[in-house]
């Protein structure tokens, strides 16, 4: 019989006895990391020997206060994304168990960045329309294809990669997943240069890349489910983040109209104030979407709080510039930087505004999630789709 879950007061208890050991200002970061990790305080609600000790999913944000009081070295976790918020939990999800003693912790103490492999330049919003073939080859697999909008290839070790195993199957089967070696020979990345001059995207090649099946995440044909997961998973890393109140781009505008009066326009107070109770009303959302998220993996609602956010952070940011007037349309960062995470609150105006026009693309169009929140949610018929029982292989390319 397994032991119960700790408490709140037992993880308490638990912290202290591990800061006693181990002095967050002593030693070297990552030694303390590693420690944290093994004894359970990483995701505490993953279960043991992967992070965690079981706990409810809740008691993760007190327990990431008590370590930020304490001074201890974080995981950077704005440069690991994608692995701390989308390939973690499908690992945890699908993974064997020697595949989660091998990734998850150098990924949780961030020694290993992870990106993701998913869009093709023709299967964006259509992922189940992918071509990157996954051939068998003795015991492994020989890859070949091409990706693109993938965000920190640049800085990757590790890429969670869905291909196409099986052509003579309809298009959502015959996908099987895999973790990646983006060291491999045959991966090739290329930068990807967008709208703010910044090349945070890249596209990637893979030229007869070979996978061990030890590197496969599921059953073989299984790829669509298992990249539903991180899908899921992707949406509220996105539009659930943990915010405090005038948390994001909300704040970055009211302290902005708050600093500057000579700026205040009698129309623009009322844009302002709108937006501010539409983002207060999301920020308590995603409260209550990660409340739902201890009783099991993320659902189709997380598509709502990713729409919202995009929609959001394109108005505030728009609503921005209003206020600045000749003095927003200053763009000073032309650096074509290779930056390894996303800003919106710490830079320029300009950019924020430019960069948030990709917010209702990535992770999933809005058009798409509006479609996912009409079916799954509000259970309204679907879209007629002529392709679901076509073999890929016969649909037009």
């Amino acid at each position: 019989m397994s032991a119960a879950p700790p408490t709140a007061e037992e993880l308490d208890g638990r912290i202290d006895a591990f800061l006693a050991d181990h002095d967050p200002g002593a030693g070297a970061p990552l030694d303390f990391l590693r420690a944290r990790f093994d004894a359970g305080l990483a995701w505490v609600h993953y279960p043991e020997g992967a992070g965690g000790l079981g706990a409810p999913r809740h008691l993760q944000a007190g327990v990431d206060r008590r370590f930020a009081r304490a001074g201890a070295p974080t995981n950077q976790p704005e440069a690991n994304g994608i692995g701390l918020g989308m390939a973690a939990p499908t690992v945890l999800a699908f993974g064997t168990e020697e595949q989660k003693r091998r990734f998850l912790r150098p990924l949780w103490t961030g020694e290993e960045i992870w990106c993701q492999l998913f869009s093709e330049p023709g299967a964006g919003s259509d992922l189940a329309a992918l071509g990157t073939r996954a051939v068998r080859d003795g015991d492994g697999w020989v890859v070949n294809g091409q990706k693109v909008w993938t965000s920190m290839a640049h800085e990757a070790r590790w890429a969670i990669l869905v291909t196409r195993t099986d052509p003579g199957v309809p298009k959502h089967r015959g996908m099987t997943y895999f973790v990646c070696d983006m060291t491999a020979p045959g991966v090739e990345v290329r930068p990807l240069r967008q709208i703010t001059g910044e090349a945070e995207f890249n596209e990637v090649f893979l030229t007869d890349v070979r996978i061990p099946d030890e590197h496969r995440l599921g059953e073989v044909g299984d790829g669509w489910r298992v990249a539903t997961t991180t899908l899921m998973n992707e949406r509220v890393a996105i539009g659930g983040q943990d915010r405090p109140r005038e948390g994001g781009m909300i704040g970055v505008v009211a302290g902005l109209w708050r600093d500057r009066p000579e700026l205040r326009t009698a129309g623009l107070h009322g844009d302002l104030l709108r937006l501010w109770v539409e983002a207060e009303a999301a920020r308590l959302t995603g409260v209550r979407l990660r409340q739902q998220l201890t009783a099991g993996r993320p659902g189709p609602e997380g598509s709502a709080a990713k729409l919202t956010f995009a929609r959001l952070n394109q108005a505030i940011s728009g609503l921005e510039l209003e206020i600045l007037a000749d003095e927003g349309l200053r763009y000073d960062d032309w650096t074509m930087r290779r930056p390894t995470e996303v800003d919106f609150t710490r830079r320029s105006p300009g950019y924020r505004y430019l960069r948030a026009k990709g917010n209702s693309i990535e992770g999933g169009t809005s058009e798409i999630l509006r479609n996912i929140i009409a079916e799954r949610v509000l259970g309204l018929p679907g879209e007629i789709r002529v392709d679901k029982d076509v073999p890929w292989k016969d649909l037009p390319k």
